[in-house]
């Protein structure tokens, strides 16, 4: 077992799956000679070469429909966009073509296509380079919304996400980076389907993925330290939802409280909170609640972003408000 950081856990992904699969090939705005916006592909390109490792104009619907078409004629494109924000420019191309040539063809046509994603503030990169917009793409039919928050993640999603015919969005959060942790073994696919509880509880469940996970964590040890066992729940896959294993935790700790870096309204949180209402409403000891970020523009100044983002001492109150009214 090694020490290493999610950084590097995106990159040993990246590096057996292009060891793995001829067909597979990393596209993206400087991912080849400059290593990668977050450095996650340094060494790629002098160890894969330009036909694998290949820098891209700055033209997001341009290169994310390359992709596509070259998904569509049987390679296994990954295709890096910047940031979630950038990947506006490229919605059509995602939402309009990748989620639907498969219905649309009556399945003679996948597009096993992935597109990985920088995503979420912290940084101080102000409202263009900030936000979280995991819940837009979760909201289509056709593709799959994956969101890795621990190292094994980081390096286990891609290389499950390569395996199907469908496109699959990679949102992985900026402030996760430099996380370190220990890893085991070689990479390899992982469970793709489940949610996981990394942190077991009996009095509140913290639901929450991604870059949020951090925040949960630290909150459920102020938690247990005024004596409340908080368990945490990370989504992992935005969409599909683990439905099952939501309800589960609702009925292990019988309250509910979601944590989403995106806004409150129109966002994840509400979807999630209605399947709780939908799905074990019964088994609620208190109102599902959440904890989201400020419904404004990501400020640039620290002070502004960190008032706007869920912070542990938010997530703590809201969890005591509703374990003890």
């Amino acid at each position: 077992m090694s020490r290493t950081t999610y950084r590097d856990a995106l990159r040993q992904g990246l590096r057996a799956a292009l060891r793995s699969d001829p067909r597979v090939f990393l596209m993206g705005e400087d991912v080849g000679r400059y290593g990668g916006s977050y450095a996650v592909s340094q060494g790629l390109l002098e160890e894969f070469g330009e036909a694998r490792v290949r820098d891209t104009p700055l033209s997001e619907s341009g290169f994310v429909g390359c992709g596509i078409g070259a998904a569509i004629n049987g390679l296994r494109p990954i295709v890096e966009v910047m940031t979630v924000n950038f990947s506006l420019l490229a919605l059509d191309q995602i939402v309009n073509n990748a989620a639907t040539l498969r219905h649309m063809s009556g399945g003679q046509v996948g597009v096993p296509l992935v597109v990985r994603m920088g995503t979420g503030a912290g940084r101080q990169l102000a409202a263009q380079h900030s936000h979280s917009l995991e819940g837009w793409y979760a909201h289509v039919p056709g593709l799959r919304v994956l969101a890795p928050a621990t190292l094994e993640d980081a390096r286990g999603m891609l290389l499950a996400a390569l395996q199907l015919a469908d496109p699959v969005i990679v949102f992985e959060h900026a402030l996760l980076l430099n996380e370190e942790g220990e890893l085991d073994g070689e990479p390899a696919p992982v469970d793709l389907q489940h949610a996981a509880v990394r942190r077991p509880g009996r009095d509140i469940s913290l639901v929450t993925h991604g870059g949020s996970l951090p925040r949960c964590l630290a909150a459920a040890e102020r938690l247990a330290a005024d004596g409340v066992e908080a368990e945490v729940l990370d989504l992992r896959s935005l969409r599909p939802l683990d439905l099952a294993g939501l309800a589960d935790t609702v009925r292990r700790t019988h309250r509910v409280l979601v944590v989403d870096e995106a806004w409150k309204t129109g966002g994840l949180s509400a979807e999630l909170m209605a399947s709780v209402v939908e799905l074990a409403f019964d088994e609620l000891d208190a109102p599902p609640a959440r904890v989201c970020s400020a419904e404004v523009p990501m400020p640039y100044a620290k002070l502004l972003e960190d008032a706007a983002l869920p912070n542990v001492q938010r997530i703590v109150a809201q969890a005591l408000a509703m374990v003890r009214p």
